[in-house]
């Protein structure tokens, strides 16, 4: 019987080299064909929240705030708050998924034993999910920007650049959640991390009010944060006022994801091989 020829004979013992282009794919759209057909069974839950929110928001802190504050750095509160929300929605619609969803998966549901049953690495999965969620949530995020522009942002060449700075962003928050989701011993704690690390830190981020009425001190704090990195990188692309200042913010947000990725690699190493 004729066998199918291989691309190279690997040493006996070891699995045949694969390119390096495609490593990820066969993982990568497996997990996301999974994804698509959850998504079709629950879309409607998760949309509405994750797009009606910073819409509230929006509408609550502009309607108020936007009464009392004439502009901020030249533009109107809403427009101000507005980008913002996007920030907020790219954020917490990937940490909350990389988080919760990936706890869920990994200990109550057992879905990522049987995928690495599969000659899958945990690498490969890693960067699957989020890259899944890392589009979920750029889609999310236009929704705010779309407001935005509707009560008056001005259009310029450069928001084309905001979902893929999102993209970004949610890669990044993506495996972020999913490293800590393999520190805590259970979901519970999860809420801990929201409460007391992710909303500090959007807080101390400019999302709601220019970075230049918070202590000095917190502006230097800043540097650290990357919810920070985000804002100012989604407002200088709404306002069109990208600048060399800008190349600091999306270094920062790749250094930032690659960390985040590796720790999560590694997270779910041990959780799931060791």
């Amino acid at each position: 019987m004729s066998q199918t020829p291989t691309p190279a004979t690997a040493p006996a013992g070891e699995a045949p080299p694969r390119l390096a282009t495609a490593w990820l794919f066969p993982a990568l759209s497996a997990v996301w064909h999974r994804e698509l057909l959850l998504f079709r069974r629950y879309w409607l839950a998760t949309t509405f929240g994750s797009l009606v929110e910073p819409l509230i928001y929006m509408a609550g802190f502009g309607l108020g705030f936007g009464a009392l504050i004439d502009a901020v750095d030249g533009h109107s509160y809403l427009e101000f708050i507005g980008t913002g929300m996007v920030v907020t929605s790219v954020l917490f619609s990937s940490a909350f998924a990389g988080m919760f969803e990936s706890y869920n998966r990994r200990r109550y549901q057992r879905i990522y034993d049987s995928i690495l049953s599969q000659p899958v690495s945990v690498s490969e999965l890693v960067t699957a999910e989020a890259s899944w969620i890392a589009v979920k949530s750029a889609v999310y995020g236009t929704a705010p920007l779309l407001v935005t522009l509707a009560i008056g942002l001005d259009w310029t060449p450069q928001l084309l650049l905001v979902p893929l700075i999102s993209l970004l962003a949610g890669f990044a928050f993506g495996v972020f959640g999913m490293w800590v989701s393999c520190l805590v011993p259970a979901m519970d704690w999860l809420r801990l991390v929201v409460s007391g690390v992710l909303t500090p830190l959007v807080m101390a981020a400019g999302v709601f009010f220019p970075l230049g009425s918070l202590p000095g001190w917190v502006s230097v704090a800043g540097l650290a944060n990357p919810i920070q990195h985000c804002a100012e990188l989604v407002r200088h692309a709404s306002f069109g006022t990208l600048g060399l200042a800008d190349l600091g913010h999306t270094a920062a947000l790749l250094v930032f994801g690659a960390a985040s990725w590796l720790l999560a690699v590694r997270g779910m190493n041990r959780r799931l091989i060791d």
